[in-house]
């Protein structure tokens, strides 16, 4: 998986170190009578959500046009998309645990994602911010995973050389370009890889 071991770690946000829990966000869709999945498909869509995480709309804006696409009326749609982002996922235990052992293995990690303006404030109220060594964040950079230029850039903020970076993440079109740049990377799919990467990392299993 690694040519060498690796000496910083760069890991995904959502999917990864953040989790979702469907209930409270389905709870919304119910109450306004919008069909499942309706808020999250709708805020997806590449045409507003590129713009999110590209730094080129604040978080604000981009709700305000997931709301507008909504068939509601307008002050109802506002009140749900408010409704849907009231919830700010939480946490995952075991993502946060292998970050741990490898910060106090003596390796730097950053948050390397694809957000909006609202990441820093996410990683303030889920306790992540004081977790990590770097934030590095597509709105903030102006360009989003899996651009070249985004891993290019990611590199520079932890003080490490590509070859020496092992990258985590859930999508495989991330990890395809993470590869591309020259960094090892994996595709998470929960903790029981964890042995695994701690040894690319060079960490005891």
């Amino acid at each position: 998986m690694s040519r060498e071991r690796a000496q910083a770690l760069l890991i995904d946000l959502d999917g990864v170190l953040r989790r979702w829990d469907p209930a409270p966000m389905i709870a919304v869709e119910v109450e306004y009578g919008l069909k499942p999945a309706a808020l999250l498909e709708t805020a997806m869509s590449w045409d507003i959500y590129r713009p999110a995480v590209a730094g080129e709309i604040s978080d604000a804006e981009w709700m305000r046009l997931v709301a507008d696409r909504l068939p509601l009326e307008e002050a109802k749609a506002a009140e749900a998309v408010a409704r849907w982002q009231s919830y700010r996922g939480e946490a995952d235990p075991e993502a946060l645990a292998f970050v741990r052992e490898v910060r106090a293995g003596g390796r730097k990690v950053g948050i390397a994602t694809n957000a909006t303006d609202r990441l820093r404030p996410d990683l303030d109220s889920l306790g992540l911010t004081a977790e990590v060594d770097v934030v590095i964040s597509s709105w903030e950079l102006k360009v989003h995973k899996p651009a070249p230029e985004f891993f290019t850039e990611a590199c520079r903020l932890i003080e490490t050389k590509p070859e020496h970076v092992l990258f985590v993440d859930d999508d495989d079109r991330v990890v395809r370009g993470a590869r591309a740049a020259g960094l090892s990377a994996y595709r998470w799919t929960g903790p029981h890889h964890v042995e695994l990467l701690k040894k690319a990392l060079g960490l005891p299993e």
